[in-house]
């Protein structure tokens, strides 16, 4: 029963990745736009740039696991 539930928290596919980045996504320009809201100026737009600079490492840190992950599986069947 926990390894059926365990399952539910894996990425399988490329569109499960984009769907989760697309979250982070959102998240990250709603934090960014409080922050343009509290600081003002250069400050908050660094922020900003900081909040979705940190969804385009995550996304692709996802993207190149699942690549990885795939490769893993087609050597280990061969």
């Amino acid at each position: 029963m926990l390894r059926k539930i365990a399952r539910l928290f894996v990425i399988k596919t490329r569109f499960e990745a984009f769907l989760i980045i697309y979250a982070l996504a959102l998240g990250a320009t709603a934090r960014g736009a409080n922050y343009l809201h509290q600081y003002p100026g250069w400050g908050g737009k660094l922020l900003f740039l900081a909040t979705t600079g940190a969804v385009f490492l995550a996304g692709a840190k996802i993207l190149d696991c699942l690549k990885y992950e795939r490769g893993e599986k087609e050597a280990a069947q061969q």
